[in-house]
This record gives C-alpha cells, sequence and structure tokens, in this order.
C-alpha cells in the first residue's frame, strides 16, 4: 500500500531508492536468468541479439547508441554472439565503416529464446499481477522520462 499525503504529514521516501531498484532488478535478473539459460543466452545477451535482429544491419556506433552503452561494452558483449555465429560483422557503405547483424543460426536462437522470455515474462506477471507490472512499467517509464 501506497502511503498517502496530507496537508499536515507531507510523504518522506525512505531508504536508499538505488539499493530498492538494485535489489528488484536483481531478483527480476535471476528469473529471467533461469530461463535465458535454457536456450543458452544470458539476459543482456538476449537483449542485444533482439534489438540486432530488429535493428539490423546497423552500424556498431548506432547500436551502442540506441542501446544506451559504449562502444567498448558494445564490443565486449557483441564478441560471445559472435564467437558463437549468431552475429557477424558485413561491410559498411564505405570502406571505414562495417555493420552489425544477426546470421541464420542468430535469428533462429532469437526465436527460440524469445519463447522462454515469454515464459519468463508471463511468469512474473502471474506472481506480480498483471495489473502490478502494468503499474510498475508505467512508472518506470515516467522516472525515465522524468530523468532525461
Amino acid at each position: 500500500m501506497v502511503p498517502v499525503s496530507t496537508a499536515s504529514s507531507p510523504v518522506r521516501p525512505q531508504g536508499c531508492t538505488n539499493f530498492k531498484l538494485r535489489q528488484l532488478l536483481r531478483v527480476v535478473s535471476a528469473h529471467y536468468d533461469a530461463e535465458m539459460a535454457r536456450v543458452g543466452l544470458k539476459t543482456t545477451q538476449y537483449s542485444l541479439l533482439s534489438s540486432i535482429t530488429a535493428l539490423g544491419p546497423i552500424r556498431a556506433v548506432e547500436l551502442a547508441r540506441l542501446m544506451h552503452m559504449s562502444a567498448s561494452t558494445l564490443s565486449r558483449n557483441l564478441r560471445p554472439l559472435m564467437d558463437a555465429g549468431w552475429v557477424e560483422q558485413a561491410c559498411g557503405p564505405d570502406a571505414r565503416s562495417w555493420l552489425i547483424q544477426a546470421t541464420a543460426n542468430g535469428l533462429a536462437k532469437r526465436v527460440e529464446a524469445q519463447r522462454r522470455w515469454r515464459s519468463a515474462q508471463e511468469s512474473l506477471n502471474e506472481r506480480l499481477g498483471a495489473q502490478r507490472v502494468v503499474a510498475l512499467h508505467a512508472l518506470i517509464d515516467e522516472s525515465l522520462a522524468r530523468l532525461e
């Protein structure tokens, strides 16, 4: 239950928001990680593979920007996907650029992983309740918009 503010007693957050968010993130991440592990991926790899599938072929610098990560972090996260043969570099429009794209095996892996992700999401919806999940998404979206 969320405390309601009255004129005589304003609501004052207790504790550290960062700590609370990290607690929630660890529990939710472990839930998704367990499902993704069933298809040999980490959630971060699934997210990256999904983005490449949706946006690719795409320049690495643009992918990093859209995923809110540095070029070095992107490079580090791409390596296991490339080593597995799910993602590849392709020549870009000029000699100085290159593009990231999913391979046929990567597209198939993404479809397989999407089933596990869906299972994780449905399970989370059941555990938390659909209304709470919708409210959480709205609160997160609003908070992100205010902080940007």
